[in-house]
């Protein structure tokens, strides 16, 4: 079996974000700090122990983006992939999914993947639109949020939960080969072994320039990017203690909160 991996470069949760009305996205210039999806590294866990009950299985992973994200293709290395590619994107502002994902599908056309798996979304766009282009652009079924797996490789088909609405789960079994999206909390993933990154370090990470693989247009228009606007202003009482107390049973009455 074998498994593409597509995983993605995102700044650290606690960066400052600040806007570029240039390029009416996000400014990078104080942006330092970048790692692996969260989302993703589940999605690289799950293949690691897909790996480890079915033998012979080769994961593959794949990021685009600059060129210091080859630093999540060596952390993937380091949890257990076998081989990684680079395709090397220089482009400033927003990159849409459908530009992206042609990219991958591109990529992965003539190469008989048995299974694609990436994160449900990206914690900086947090579109979730990648993972189904890709299936549609190459055809195969897509399966999204999905909590649980389980490959019968005799008849080339798997068997996935879906996490929806209330709790629930959509269970449904799909034909090989496919694409999965994977949800947090279906696994636990592990931390990277000192030897594998080790080995990552000296890893040569091959590297394919964007623009080789497909002229993509974008079928969409990012018209604004700005802050959340404050929906709600807070209240400050005036007064005595008794005075304030008064005033604030008035406003909870008012709201029907207390009786």
């Amino acid at each position: 079996m074998r498994i593409l991996l597509c995983i993605k470069e995102v700044p650290e949760t606690d960066a400052p974000i600040i806007l570029d009305h240039k390029t009416r996205w996000i400014s990078e210039n104080n942006l330092h700090c970048f790692r692996m999806n969260r989302f993703d590294e589940y999605a690289v866990e799950e293949a690691v122990l897909i790996k480890e009950e079915i033998p012979n299985t080769i994961l593959d992973a794949l990021t685009v983006g600059p060129k210091r994200a080859d630093k999540i293709l060596r952390r993937a290395l380091g949890m257990g992939v076998d081989n990684v590619t680079h395709i090397l994107s220089e482009r400033s502002g927003y990159l849409s999914p459908f530009i992206t994902g042609s990219w991958i599908a591109k990529y992965a056309l003539d190469k008989d993947y048995d299974l694609i798996l990436t994160g449900v979304i990206s914690e900086d766009n947090m579109q979730g639109q990648t993972g189904p282009i890709i299936a549609e652009l190459l055809s195969i079924p897509c399966a999204t949020s999905v909590i649980f797996e389980r490959i019968s490789c005799e008849e080339d088909r798997i068997y996935v939960e879906r996490e929806i609405e209330s709790g629930s789960r959509h269970c449904m079994e799909i034909k090989l080969p496919a694409l999965l999206t994977i949800q947090s909390g279906i696994n636990k993933p592990r931390y990277p072994s000192l030897s594998k990154m080790l080995r990552a370090k000296k890893f040569e990470i091959p590297i394919i320039c964007s623009e080789s693989l497909l002229a993509v247009e974008s079928r969409e228009e990012l018209d604004l990017v700005q802050y959340p606007s404050k929906s709600r202003q807070g209240l400050i009482l005036d007064g005595t203690l008794s005075e304030k107390a008064a005033e604030l049973a008035g406003i909870l009455d008012k709201k029907s909160l207390i009786r």
